[in-house]
């Protein structure tokens, strides 16, 4: 009964996505107010119906209903509740629902926060944004349908993958859907914009906060998928340039850059189609992401699907949204006219420079990861383009971005004084450039990444910190700091992050040491200036498992410091082996330690890595999140509260409000 709920559910809110992608449109075109109030209690009563549909779900896998194909297919009776309840979106049909009601939530946010937009607004992104929604429902419910039963339901199911049984796949999927599933409304706002042919500064400031929300949330997301992989994957590493990996990136490189360019359309009212532009591409990578998970054109141990008819269904939404919406975008490119003018020496122009880096940086993604289909369907040719291009044609522009950012947060508006910021930023400088020198001189003549990431990292926190302590005045009041913005702060702690997360990656990268060997039972052996031992084996029983486990003792300088318990497990339901590391986590370094299988000769076949700086990328993952968030809680930024104070304005100065 409750399952036939949830599918009755997810059916009604198709139908009042229609009415909503429809009614409120015309409303907003005729200017008939009661069409156009539509949209709201309509949004609303979508995600609520979609929350009953997929909580209906959850049930079905909570009580191990096997009547359901979906249950049967990716749970197990076994398998603990966490994993239970995770396994509704680990696989494609759920994480579609999933895909849904994080759809319908953001419209549904709009509609609640947003009243202070102009009515005609704010029915046309309600409106776009159902019209997403209505794609998206019928490829569920025809192609991807979560509700079908079983004619015999079996006595149990068959697991989920042993891959996702983890509390990082747990939470994973769900912030990377809320980013860039989050990027729709910004792509209904730009569309709603190109409708009305009006962009403008209140535009650029309501479309802000949506854009920082995504972005923030694609963050963690990215930042738990890559924490995931390092731990749980055993190999060590904490990208791999995947495809899948990639999917989730282009649109958060996007993001950033529709960020930084919101800020001048709201400050200056220039780079309006730009902006524009961004907007509709940020979402269109995000579909582009879906096409790759779920089409299987592309091979993936992220993947969800390879079924060639969803990836044409999918395909088709990405040509008719992103397609339609940049042939709207040729149309009303000439009435979006920029009014502010800025000297080549400007914030401007260094939000400019960060944009075209940020946007050819994900060009470059883009190229490497759909170079291989692109080379086999042209030249019939099988081709991998893997780390060793990303590395070196990615890395480039970020070092560049890095050396840009902390300059053009100092820069003045329409016109700064490039000598003024120098002069500000000499003391940072000095800083990163002696720590840089520090590095090479102790790393025994290897490669510059090392230093060059260090130099980076240390001169983005320096630079973060001179652009706030320049706000305490010549007079060096300091109680001013506490009177900033949230966003003033929430910028400082998010481009010290991405200087944190540089040098975490630069110095994993540069100075990793690596282990491979049979490994003795009781016989100690050294890594870098570590001494390990295999103190012993052991069988060990999960809930749904076995696990081979080694106990790993770990000394230093004679001392023991940690004990490590690898494992290899197999689940028997799945037939999959998994591998466990056991990791020693310092603010300075890891160490690594990954066990497999006996070998003949005795002994046991393991790998030790020790990795300085790891945590770094992670910690400056959640300084970024965090500076975003801080941003997020500015008064200023709240969505249309600059609508209010011109609809304020305007009734003093005796003229009606839109």
């Amino acid at each position: 009964m409750v399952t036939e709920l949830g599918h009755f559910a997810l059916i009604l809110a198709f139908a009042v996505a229609c009415v909503q992608a429809l009614v409120p449109m015309v409303g907003a075109h005729k200017r008939w107010p009661g069409w156009m109030a539509v949209a709201e209690p309509a949004a609303t009563a979508q995600f609520l119906l979609v929350l009953l549909s997929f909580a209906a779900l959850m049930h079905a896998f909570i009580v191990s209903d096997f009547s359901l194909k979906l249950v049967v297919e990716n749970s197990h009776s076994a398998k603990p509740l966490i994993y239970k309840i995770s396994g509704v979106w680990g696989n494609h049909e759920g994480s579609m629902l999933l895909w849904v009601l994080i759809l319908s939530l953001f419209g549904a946010l709009a509609a609640w926060f947003g009243g202070n937009l102009p009515p005609t607004l704010r029915a046309r992104v309600l409106g776009v944004q159902a019209m997403v929604g209505v794609a998206f429902y019928a490829f569920i419910l025809f192609t991807s349908n979560p509700f079908l039963r079983m004619a015999v339901p079996p006595f149990d199911g068959q697991d989920l993958n042993p891959l996702l049984q983890d509390p990082g796949l747990a939470f994973h999927p769900p912030f990377l859907y809320l980013g860039y599933v989050g990027l729709s409304i910004c792509f209904s706002f730009a569309v709603a914009a190109l409708i009305e042919g009006r962009v403008d500064a209140a535009w650029g400031r309501w479309v802000r906060p949506w854009t920082l929300l995504s972005w923030t949330f694609l963050t963690v997301g990215i930042a738990l998928g890559s924490w995931w992989a390092y731990y749980e994957l055993g190999w060590g590493g904490f990208w791999f340039w995947d495809p899948v990996e990639n999917a989730s990136f282009m649109p958060w490189l996007l993001a950033a850059a529709l960020l930084h360019s919101a800020i001048v359309v709201e400050k200056r009212e220039a780079l309006k189609s730009w902006t524009i532009l961004l907007a509709i591409l940020a979402f269109g990578f995000s579909l582009i992401g879906t096409f790759i998970v779920r089409s299987g054109v592309l091979t993936s141990v992220h993947a969800f699907a390879t079924d060639p008819e969803r990836g044409v269904f999918i395909l088709g939404i990405l040509v008719v949204f992103t397609g339609g919406a940049l042939t709207l975008f040729a149309a009303r490119a000439s009435s979006m006219q920029a009014k502010g003018v800025f000297g080549i020496v400007s914030r401007e122009s260094a939000l400019v420079v960060n944009n075209i880096l940020l946007a050819v940086a994900c060009f470059v993604v883009f190229t490497g990861t759909l170079w291989p289909l692109v080379a086999e369907m042209l030249f019939d040719r099988k081709l991998s383009v893997g780390a060793p291009f990303f590395n070196m044609a990615f890395t480039p522009f970020m070092v560049i971005l890095g050396l840009v950012l902390p300059f053009g947060a100092m820069l003045g508006w329409k016109r700064g004084k490039l000598g003024r910021a120098m002069r500000q930023l000499a003391p940072a400088l000095i800083v990163a450039l002696a720590i840089a020198g520090f590095f090479w001189t102790v790393q025994s003549g290897r490669s510059l990444l090392g230093p060059v990431g260090m130099f980076l990292g240390a001169w983005l926190v320096g630079g973060a910190i001179t652009d706030i302590l320049g706000r305490i005045g010549r007079k060096r009041e300091f109680g001013r700091l506490l009177r900033l913005p949230r966003a003033d702060w929430g910028k400082t702690i998010s481009h010290a992050g991405l200087g944190v997360c540089m040098a975490g990656i630069a110095g994993l990268m540069a100075w990793q040491e690596e282990d491979i060997r049979v490994a003795q039972v009781n016989e100690p052996f050294t890594v870098g200036a570590y001494e390990m031992e295999l103190l012993g084996v052991e069988r060990v029983q999960g809930p749904n498992y076995f696990s081979t486990m080694g106990e790993v003792a770990v000394r230093q300088n004679g001392e023991e410091i940690a004990h490590l318990y690898p494992e290899k497990r197999n689940y028997p339901v799945a037939k999959m082996p998994t591998t466990e590391a056991a990791i020693d986590g310092r603010f300075l370094r890891d160490i690594y330690v990954v066990i497999g299988d006996a070998q003949d000769s005795g002994g046991w076949s393991m790998r030790v890595y020790i990795k300085p700086l790891a945590n770094w990328i992670w910690g400056g993952a959640i300084l970024m999140a965090l500076g975003g968030l801080l941003s997020l809680s500015d008064r200023r930024f709240r969505v249309a509260a600059g609508a209010r104070k011109a609809a304020q304005a305007k009734q003093a100065k005796g003229v009606p409000a839109e």
